[in-house]
């Protein structure tokens, strides 16, 4: 059987107790009010359960830590106390001391248990707690074979659990009367999923581009002018008629020549930005009331 720390078993335990501390209550022996030490500490098993309360025993012994079994304690918050049931100095110095560092095995629980069990525990007690060798005093009002009176039984270490025991591990339901009231509250959290999808790229268009070149052409203009001497006579050595002049003149025109080049037209950034938003839900919940039907009895409400 496997024991779990309290806060370790449920950090969030003080959420069942109303936000009260089960650790730090001071315990008291009952019925003398002698103050036996401090609750240091609880220990649950595998399913939550009370098992034992770890008590400081500094007002008794000081320096030594021991379990008490939660069927031997009274937890009073009201008063912020724990009554042990019937727990003696001399129990207390019998008790092995609870080191946190050692291992709970059935052998060392078996010695606290051996320390708590009253004879009185076990009266009409089922014989089939008992080892075969017990004597069998009779049969209970069900025809049930029960053990004698004032009988000790042991158990076998692969069978026992804690509930052969109520005298040392069940709640005094006559002292520990809890109704728990439950609400349910909505608690909020976010999924982060995948909307869609946004692909940039680029690709190619073709256009036709036009640009306007200036350009210059050659052409012979010939211009026949009647001079201011024309019809007077010239000299024979001026009037030299030669058959077959020729005057050649070189005509030119200029063709646009058209290359292309690339050039750094825009940047295109890309990135992502996050809009904040507010979104509000509602889901109906239940929530537990107290109904208190009393009679003509005063009741008080804390």
């Amino acid at each position: 059987m496997v024991l779990y720390k309290l806060e370790d078993f449920e950090p969030s335990y003080q959420e069942s107790f109303d936000g009260h501390d089960i650790k730090g209550l001071g315990v008291y022996t009952q019925g003398t009010d002698e103050k036996v030490g401090t609750v240091s500490d609880v220990l649950v098993d595998e399913e939550g359960h009370f098992r034992y309360l770890v008590v400081d025993l500094g007002f008794w012994i000081f320096g030594k830590k021991v379990l008490l079994p939660i069927g031997r304690a009274r937890v009073d918050y009201n008063a912020d106390r724990v009554y042990t049931i019937g727990l003696t100095r001399e129990q207390a110095e019998d008790l092995p001391e609870f080191d946190e560092r050692q291992a709970l095995d059935y052998d060392y629980e078996e010695r606290v248990r051996g320390v708590y069990r009253q004879p009185t525990d076990y009266n009409n007690l089922p014989v089939e707690a008992a080892t075969p060798l017990d004597p069998v005093a009779g049969l209970d009002p069900l025809g049930t074979p029960v053990a004698p009176l004032g009988t000790t039984p042991t158990y076998a270490r692969d069978s026992y659990t804690y509930e052969n025991e109520p005298a040392l591990y069940g709640l005094n339901e006559q002292d520990h009367q809890t109704l728990r009231l439950y609400e349910e509250r909505l608690i909020a959290s976010k999924r982060r999923q995948k909307t869609g999808e946004v692909t940039i790229g680029k690709h190619v268009e073709t256009d036709t581009a036009r640009i306007a070149v200036p350009v210059e052409r050659e052409r012979v203009v010939i211009e026949r002018v009647t001079p201011a001497d024309a019809g007077t006579a010239v000299s024979g050595r001026e009037a030299d008629f030669r058959e077959g002049e020729v005057a050649r003149i070189e005509i030119h025109e200029e063709t646009p020549e058209i290359r292309k080049e690339a050039f750094l037209r825009e940047e295109v950034r890309v990135r992502k930005v996050v809009d904040q938003d507010t979104v509000e839900t509602q889901e109906t919940v239940r929530r537990e009331e107290l109904d208190v039907n009393s009679g003509n009895l005063p009741i008080e409400e804390r």
